[in-house]
């Protein structure tokens, strides 16, 4: 699928800009081909040094994070990466659950999915590591959670070595974290006590973890 397709017809066949590009965020385009509508990650037009390492090194990631989750129910295919700098991802309708709340509360339902669908992405040797951010959980059309963008995933091979192993535990913890704290927003009776009591309470240990885990997680962030 989208094998014919070059970075240079991007500006001519798209089917809309979802987000320009900035000094380091890549252009995201609509496309279509025999029906069927991908969005592509595009790096292409950021400053040359920036696209041809960073923006290399993260789509290389997100790619391999991609293959590990394929086939894997909520997660968007991943069609393939052109010239190492666009990657071609399937376009999942509906929303983003952003502000959601101020429209209407999402169901304890879609949360049992979601927190299905992460532990599955768990127990795949993944960590998604930017759940907090609301933009990259979908509401699909089908009414189930889709999980996208994930550039700053980090797999537990990386991190299999002490201490790592124990910040790894947390990116994992976070991810779950996320979901309560958006079960608070949503739907507060659906918190269980342990879930509550992991979202609020860190020992002394953790909160060492959680300091190296932020540092390591600001540096994601601004790569991706």
């Amino acid at each position: 699928m989208f094998d014919s397709l070059k970075i240079s017809d991007l500006p001519r066949q798209n089917l809309g800009i979802l987000r320009e590009p900035s000094s380091t965020r890549p252009t995201l385009w609509f496309v279509e081909e025999n029906g069927v509508r991908a969005v592509v990650k595009d790096y292409s037009s950021n400053r040359f040094w920036y696209r041809n390492t960073i923006g290399r090194f993260l789509l290389w990631r997100e790619s391999k994070a991609y293959r590990r989750l394929k086939g894997l129910r909520g997660v968007p295919t991943c069609y393939r990466v052109i010239d190492g700098l666009a990657l071609v991802t399937e376009e999942i309708g509906g929303r983003n659950i952003e502000g959601l709340e101020n429209e209407g509360r999402l169901s304890e339902e879609f949360f049992d999915s979601l927190q299905e669908l992460v532990k599955n992405v768990h127990t795949r040797g993944l960590a998604h590591c930017d759940l907090k951010r609301a933009p990259n959980i979908l509401l699909g059309p089908d009414e189930k959670p889709y999980i996208v963008d994930w550039s700053a995933s980090i797999s537990e091979r990386e991190f299999r070595f002490f201490p790592l192993n124990r910040v790894y535990q947390r990116f994992l913890q976070d991810d779950l974290n996320a979901i309560t704290k958006m079960r608070l927003r949503h739907c507060p009776d659906s918190v269980t006590p342990d879930d509550e009591r992991r979202y609020y309470h860190r020992s002394s240990t953790e909160n060492i973890i959680r300091s190296i885990r932020d540092k390591l997680r600001t540096l994601l962030q601004k790569i991706a």
